[in-house]
């Protein structure tokens, strides 16, 4: 199930490789969805906006396992494009225990921090306890998170898009039902949610990695290869860390948005909980497609093939623009509906109102940030991370600065009014570094 993107019609490539990544993604999504929906129907207005108050903290986590994910996917993809499998499975192996130690120093900060963290953000009396306990059990599985994101980026890196899919199908329907236990069965409330990621995710971690490492013993190399590199530590982390921080400083700037989001009370915070979880799975969508075009890109230039790579890119922001039609019309025109599926019978209008204000305001702009996120793949597939992180953290900053002022006129309307205008600059900022071309010179001179 390995494949080699670098032959064959390069939109078809593209096409069956991410297909899977796809489905993996509505699976993905389900399982975050399905803790807010159940919590929220369920457990009351106050568990979802305890959930969802949390959630930004948990991202901060989630950011770090995504960007080494990234990181080692980049390295791995143009080894394995260049056919250098020794050093492929030195990189492999690398990540493996470097992602392992990583995880658990962030695991003890992380649960040594997590009340501050709650405080630091202004969560409000009564949802803290809730909020804080969720973030307790989710950073206590962070080490299974983080093994499984970045035995995700290996098997993707790899041309295998489907062994993902299959253990996230798993996961996610395990999550669910546990989820359904726990919340509606037991009635655990906020800590049944998060004990049902927990168990769901440390499972499909473990019957991962033993399937990766099955299948780099398929693959047959000539030279020797190390179990662990310092040498190539360095070099997965010249992509990893920019991408680390890339994703962490989104992560650090939600906080700073969910502090003011926190600041007009729980109704508010349960109706953008609601709303920001459905937002999340359609980036994460257009996410996954920049992941898909950066592996392909990676490969692609690692055998020396520019032109093949811009095809792929071009492949890529149709495949963008399309997947942005669904949701654009399930948010923007079926809004309370989806909003609805968060909310009990006694849910308050606040809540929902808030929620369908959101997705109004920023599904128009998901044709916008799809294109970012593609161009971004290729950026990030090609190595040119000072490119990636500029056009986001001006995303980012932007986004930031405006919630802010635009909050002070128009209250939480205010906060939402700055996603497309944040979203609108970064995308041409990435368009142009591609434009450039600068990403393209050292392969075109090798």
């Amino acid at each position: 199930m390995i494949k080699d993107l670098t032959e064959g019609n390069p939109q078809k490539v593209l096409w069956r490789f991410t297909i899977p990544m796809f489905i993996s993604v509505v699976f993905q999504q389900l399982y975050n969805i399905a803790d807010s929906v159940i919590a929220g129907k369920f457990a009351g207005e106050n568990a979802l906006a305890a959930v969802g108050a949390s959630y930004p903290i948990t991202m901060i986590f989630m950011a770090i396992a995504v960007g080494s994910n990234i990181g080692c996917a980049v390295v791995i993809s143009q080894l394995f494009g260049a056919k250098e499998y020794g050093k492929m499975k030195t990189a492999v192996f690398t990540t493996l225990l470097s992602s392992f130690v990583l995880s658990l120093v962030l695991m003890a900060a992380g649960l040594l921090g997590s009340q501050g963290l709650m405080q630091m953000i202004h969560t409000p009396e009564n949802i803290f306890a809730d909020g804080a306990l969720y973030l307790r059990i989710y950073i206590g599985g962070f080490l299974f998170l983080f093994l499984y994101n970045v035995a995700t980026g290996i098997f993707t890196s790899l041309g295998d898009s489907k062994t993902p899919l299959y253990f996230l199908i798993g996961s996610s329907l395990g999550n669910i039902a546990l989820d359904t236990w726990f919340v509606a069965g037991f009635h655990w409330g906020v800590a049944g949610v998060a004990w049902a990621t927990f168990i769901a995710q440390g499972i499909a971690c473990v019957l991962a990695l033993l399937t990766l490492i099955k299948r780099l013993r398929t693959v047959e190399t000539k030279e020797k290869y190390e179990i662990f590199s310092f040498a190539m530590l360095r070099k997965i982390s010249i992509i990893a860390i920019p991408s680390i921080l890339q994703q962490s400083f989104v992560s650090v700037g939600n906080i700073f948005i969910q502090s003011l989001v926190n600041s007009f009370g729980s109704s508010v915070i349960a109706g953008y909980s609601a709303a920001i979880k459905l937002n999340t799975f359609s980036i994460t969508c257009f996410t996954t497609l920049g992941n898909g075009v950066s592996s392909f890109t990676a490969q692609n230039l690692g055998a020396g093939k520019v032109d093949r790579a811009k095809k792929g890119l071009s492949a890529g922001v149709k495949m963008g623009l399309l997947t942005a039609v669904p949701f654009f019309i399930a948010f923007f025109i079926f809004g309370q509906n989806m909003v609805q599926l968060f909310m009990s019978d006694d849910a308050s209008a606040v809540a929902l109102n808030t929620g369908i204000t959101f997705l109004k305001i920023v599904s128009p702009f998901y044709f916008v940030i799809s294109i970012k996120l593609v161009v971004d793949g290729m950026l990030r597939g090609a190595g040119a991370m000072f490119s990636f992180m500029v056009a986001t953290f001006t995303d980012l900053v932007l986004r930031v600065i405006l919630s802010y002022i635009l909050a002070a006129v128009f209250e939480a309307t205010g906060v939402w009014l700055s996603w497309p205008v944040g979203w609108f600059i970064a995308a041409v900022l990435s368009v142009f570094f591609y434009w450039r071309g600068k990403w393209a010179d050292k392969f075109k001179a090798e």
